[in-house]
């Protein structure tokens, strides 16, 4: 019989993705429904409808997010259905971010590799290169203010930026095991990503009034005022809407932590979720798939819906292929975000309370300007982490050092 599956999501134009599987596929139609980005209130709708008996068969839903719908028993364990069949056809790192205990809990739909997106021509007042250790970084960042350049910025109020660097310096916050979750914070690599950028914010090498992409930082990076940022591959289209900015920027890979660590981390990526009230979940699954792997799933997403990341490792889109005139002709999807894909952290995993976590080291980053360092943030974020962790009836405990 012909069923149809409901699909919620933040992405644009993502009915016309739809479209191109249901023209091919008459006995499973796909509808997609809109709602908010995350945290601004699609999760909100998700939870309420889940809560209610309802929702869709899939959505769209943040890696670190899903935990969270686990702990409310909002997901479907996808195993069952044979998704370890598919996990060959995606990014290992990413499948093990949808991986939990033997079971699957979402496909991954795209991801955020980093790296360096940079004006050379404001390098180029010092004398400068694009670093390649964090070292080089601050000596590029010293030398351009004394020009009244900021190299880049670093948003106290965005823990997720914080997080990416201590990923990629090779910390592992927390780990799930059969008796509880451990949690360490205070390890070797985050002190010293947090030691870092304590001394970069004392040295006011970093613009700390706004973050990347806000009104404030596209002003600032049309001036030339702000010379790069390091973000996930979705930058680049934010990029393009610096004024006047076609042809100016370049990219380059993400400065490395002195030869320790990763070549590269993680800011940002979605997985398309099968939700426990979906009728269908086989056929979800199917969609998801095809949606994630296929040649015309990925490039329909690209080019309709402007998606991050492709998580298939043999395929980045065809719109992905072509240099790029905006940064000056270079191939950087190629040279820069492929190899990026294949440096990450694979110890790396979300819990259940990711964005309460966020927010409770965000609110103490804020506390810098008064005074707290980053390094003593940190360590009083895992003692309410843990907290919360234990007011949710979990078990958690700090790993022996």
């Amino acid at each position: 019989e012909k069923i149809t599956l409901t699909y919620w999501c933040w992405l644009k134009d993502a009915q016309k993705v739809a479209d191109i599987w249901n023209a091919s596929h008459p006995q499973v139609q796909v509808e997609v429904v809109w709602i908010p980005g995350g945290n601004a209130g699609g999760y909100q709708k998700l939870y309420s409808a889940l809560a209610a008996g309802g929702g869709p068969d899939l959505a769209q839903v943040e890696m670190r997010s899903l935990p969270e719908f686990m702990l409310v028993n909002g997901l479907v364990d996808v195993a069952r259905y044979g998704a370890q069949d598919y996990a060959h056809l995606y990014d290992q790192t990413l499948w093990g971010q949808v991986s939990f205990s033997g079971g699957v809990y979402g496909i991954p739909q795209d991801s955020g590799p980093m790296a360096m997106f940079y004006q050379p021509a404001v390098l180029d007042q010092v004398g400068g290169t694009n670093p390649g250790t964090w070292d080089e970084w601050a000596a590029l960042a010293r030398e351009l203010r004394k020009k009244d350049v900021y190299l880049d910025c670093f948003p106290l109020g965005d823990a997720s930026v914080f997080t990416a660097f201590a990923a990629q310096a090779g910390a592992s916050w927390l780990r799930p095991e059969e008796d509880g979750w451990v949690i360490n914070m205070t390890d070797d690599a985050t002190m010293k990503v947090a030691r870092f950028f304590d001394q970069a914010i004392d040295e006011d090498l970093v613009q700390t009034a706004f973050g990347a992409y806000s009104p404030g930082w596209f002003a600032a990076a049309a001036k030339g005022t702000i010379a790069s940022v390091v973000s996930g591959s979705w930058g680049d289209a934010l990029i393009e809407g610096v004024s006047g900015g076609s042809g100016k920027w370049r990219v380059a890979p993400m400065p490395t932590w002195d030869g320790s660590g990763f070549g590269s981390s993680y800011l940002g990526g979605s997985t398309a979720a099968i939700l426990a009230n979906s009728k269908h979940p086989r056929e979800a699954l199917e969609f998801a798939v095809w949606m994630t792997t296929s040649r015309e799933g990925i490039d329909a997403e690209i080019t309709n819906s402007g998606i991050g990341w492709s998580p298939s490792p043999d395929f980045i889109g065809t719109p992905r292929q072509a240099p790029s005139e905006f940064f000056g002709g270079q191939s950087y999807h190629q040279e820069i975000f492929v190899p990026a894909a294949r440096q990450q952290n694979e110890d790396w995993s979300w819990w259940p309370v990711t964005q309460q976590s966020f927010n409770i080291l965000s609110d103490g980053f804020r506390k810098k300007a008064s005074g707290t360092s980053l390094v003593d943030s940190v360590a009083a974020a895992e003692q309410q982490i843990m907290t919360v962790f234990r007011n949710k009836g979990l078990s958690i405990r700090k790993e022996a050092s």
